[in-house]
């Protein structure tokens, strides 16, 4: 299976400021509390796509291997977290995973498709925003900028290899259009949520640009 193309063009209707990740400087601390939370779901969404995914075999391995690199980025969160003296706790669950789901078909298999296709939305809009962390942070905290800029770097890898699988599921015209429905809807749920020290939270945005 080739793993390769540009994440941020799978979450193209959408484009973060850098304005975002420069509010978040003040809130570090529960920034990397939920990178640590959202480490570990991203492990448990791997591991059930790799039940769900039970009978493609060139599936097991790459799902496989990215339920493993996501339980090592959340040990090495709990790290960061420790060496800051940042006490881990529960957070809050951010809503903007559970609004994208509202558009979620019915029935399979467009249902796996479109969960696919969630999830590898997902994934490149946290390779955009770790990006823009590690340039903003970089002056301030420039540890924690080294920690988001090498998570960037597997994020990219993350969200092309669910948008591959997604593409298996249907017909191209069908992948397409549903694919077009989730990253309108991702678009849309950025614009409507409220900003906040998240990394899937919304930015108010400015008219004209």
């Amino acid at each position: 299976m080739v793993v390769a193309g540009n994440p941020t063009a799978l979450c193209s209707a959408y484009v973060t400021p850098l304005a975002w990740a420069e509010a978040q400087r003040p809130h570090l601390d529960e920034l990397l509390i939920e990178q640590a939370h959202l480490e570990k779901k991203a492990a448990a969404a791997a591991v059930q796509f790799l039940f769900r995914l039970g009978d493609r075999t060139d599936a097991q391995k790459e799902l496989s291997a990215l339920a493993r690199e996501e339980l090592l980025h959340f040990e090495r969160t709990l790290r960061v977290l420790a060496s800051r003296g940042i006490v881990f706790r529960t957070l809050p669950p951010s809503p903007y995973a559970g609004q994208l789901k509202a558009v979620v078909a019915g029935t399979m298999p467009e249902r796996l498709l479109d969960e696919l296709w969630i999830s590898a939305c997902i994934e490149a809009r946290s390779h955009e925003r770790m990006g823009l962390l590690a340039t903003a942070l970089q002056p301030f905290a420039p540890e924690v900028a080294a920690f988001y800029a090498d998570l960037c770097a597997a994020e990219a890898r993350h969200a092309p290899l669910y948008a591959e699988l997604a593409a298996t599921l249907a017909p191209s015209a069908v992948v397409a259009a549903r694919r077009q429905v989730i990253e309108r809807r991702e678009a849309e749920v950025l614009r409507q949520l409220p900003f906040a020290p998240r990394l899937h939270s919304g930015w108010p945005e400015v008219p004209g640009e």
